[in-house]
């Protein structure tokens, strides 16, 4: 049997692009825990490409976004004791492209908490193509609360 990701843990109904295991047009990052890192490995299509062999920036920027974001609803589901992570949104993220990114061979992503505070998770995440570091990303994700949009959304 295959292990089950963060998000069909906990969100199987998701239909976020990114990382909701419902959305059949998604990306479907599959985010595993392995110690206080998450990680992930994705592989690309040519339909996500910015010209042949080279991934677009745009989905650079979602993979980096949801697998952060899922790091920090982890961390903070760790940190507060909870059974089920809470629903989390970003705040704030940047993405620095060090360079192009190949879609040949499996992407993979780490991500890491740099601290939390209260209701807040602030990530820093890599993606790594053939070896080589492309992208990071530094971000802050926080927990909703009950009125916002995105409240209980998976």
């Amino acid at each position: 049997m295959t292990q089950l990701s963060l998000q069909e843990t906990y969100a199987p109904t998701s239909v976020c692009f990114g990382c909701g295991p419902a959305n059949p047009q998604g990306l479907h990052i599959r985010s595993f825990v392995q110690g206080d890192v998450v990680v992930a490995e994705w592989k690309a299509e040519a339909y996500h490409e910015a010209f042949p062999g080279t991934l677009n920036g745009g989905i650079i920027g979602t993979l980096l976004d949801c697998h952060s974001n899922w790091t920090g609803a982890w961390h903070l589901m760790r940190h507060k004791g909870l059974s089920h992570p809470p629903c989390t949104v970003t705040a704030e993220y940047s993405i620095k492209l060090q360079r192009p990114t190949p879609t040949k061979g499996p992407i993979e992503l780490t991500a890491t908490i740099v601290d939390l505070k209260g209701d807040r998770a602030i990530v820093e995440a890599k993606l790594v193509a053939q070896g080589q570091l492309c992208a990071t990303c530094h971000g802050t994700f926080v927990a909703v609360k009950p009125g916002h949009p995105a409240y209980h959304r998976w």
